[in-house]
């Protein structure tokens, strides 16, 4: 078969003050090496942030292999005004009761519109991301076109992509039509974890992206190490030691 494949990692569990990786996620990244010597990887790219690179080394040492640095894989870092908070939010953090009652909030191409992004960096910042996504893409074979993508040179290469978990919300909400508050919200990936996409071609020379897996851990599982949960929040407000 042939499709393109796009493989995004998750940095392990991060030490976010110092931009590197806790023991725990040097652990991780560790496991995380045997899985990916297991997969056809013809490209490897990296965000600039220290805890990606961090992660992507155990991976390229023993693949033998160079990541590309790719600036706008670094994490998102636009943000809209939470008017219940009363500052500025980036958007995993805007309460629920916030964005699920915002109108268009759910709307691919409308949430970019609302009051809560128009005009705030979270919107501009959005453009660019997939703007250099489709860039990426066009060179790779699949251009945008509407909702679709134009398959000019259909190809079964495998991409990596050792970034974030919000950059890859960012992305996957373009790339499958959804707003990237849903995916943000309603989402996660978990620190090592893998989420893939790929390539589907039912019309000729016509191309849209299904996703495959996300947020994978089967490797940790597999090891015996126990995920991390760095991007969740509190399954009850009555858990005062977790996240709010």
């Amino acid at each position: 078969m042939i499709y393109l494949k796009i493989i995004f990692v998750r940095h392990g569990d991060p030490d976010y003050e110092n931009d590197s990786l806790t023991e725990k996620g040097k652990r991780e990244a560790e496991i995380l090496k045997n899985r990916m010597a297991k997969i056809k990887i013809d490209e490897i790219y990296c965000s600039p942030m220290g805890r990606a690179i961090r992660t992507a080394e155990p991976t390229l040492e023993l693949l033998n292999r160079e990541a590309e640095i790719l600036p706008w894989l670094k994490e998102f870092h636009g943000v809209l005004a939470d008017p219940l908070l009363k500052r500025d939010v980036k958007l995993w953090d805007i309460l629920p009761s916030v964005w699920t009652n915002t109108e268009n909030a759910f709307d691919k191409d409308k949430w970019i519109k609302t009051p809560l992004a128009e005009n705030s960096s979270a919107s501009y910042m959005y453009n660019d991301v997939i703007k250099k996504l489709d860039e990426f893409l066009s060179c790779h074979g699949y251009k945008r076109n509407g909702n679709l993508y134009d398959a000019e040179n259909p190809n079964d290469d495998t991409i990596v992509f050792f970034c974030h978990f919000g950059i890859t919300a960012v992305m996957l909400s373009h790339l499958l039509g959804v707003s990237p508050l849903v995916m943000m919200q309603n989402f996660v990936a978990f620190p090592s974890s893998l989420t893939v996409i790929q390539t589907e071609e039912r019309e000729n020379g016509k191309a849209i992206f299904r996703c495959r897996a996300l947020g994978d851990l089967s490797h940790l599982y597999e090891a015996g190490e126990k995920p991390s949960y760095s991007g969740s929040y509190c399954e009850l407000f009555t858990n005062e030691n977790e996240r709010h």
